[in-house]
């Protein structure tokens, strides 16, 4: 009886070329919203976010995201704040440590370097 041969690609090994890359495609912020870092955690999906424009939010992570995104203190995320109240926003969007790297090289995100 012949090997079973598996022809699904799914199971093939991959295979890494150390020190090489591909490009980083960063997602920019549109309209009315904002790049900000998150500053302090406050538990039921809410925190507080510093954002690029020099405010100071308390927003949440919506409903149907709220398994999606796992936060912590110290990640840059996209909030949209609120049209009846500046001073809350939503979190949209979290960056990844290279998309972070790219967003500094493009002069998007102004932080102090003892925040990374």
């Amino acid at each position: 009886m012949p090997k079973f041969k598996d022809k699904s690609k799914k199971n093939k090994p991959r295979e890494f070329i150390s020190g090489q890359e591909g490009p980083v495609r960063v997602k920019i912020p549109k309209d009315n919203e904002v790049i900000g870092i998150i500053t302090q955690r406050l538990g039921g999906s809410r925190m507080f976010v510093s954002c690029m424009d020099g405010k100071t939010r308390n927003s949440r992570v919506p409903g149907g995201k709220r398994r999606e995104l796992w936060l912590r203190e110290g990640d840059v995320v996209i909030v949209k704040p609120w049209e009846f109240d500046d001073g809350k926003a939503d979190v949209l969007y979290k960056y990844s440590k290279a998309a972070i790297s790219k967003l500094k090289k493009m002069g998007m995100l102004k932080t102090s370097e003892s925040e990374f």
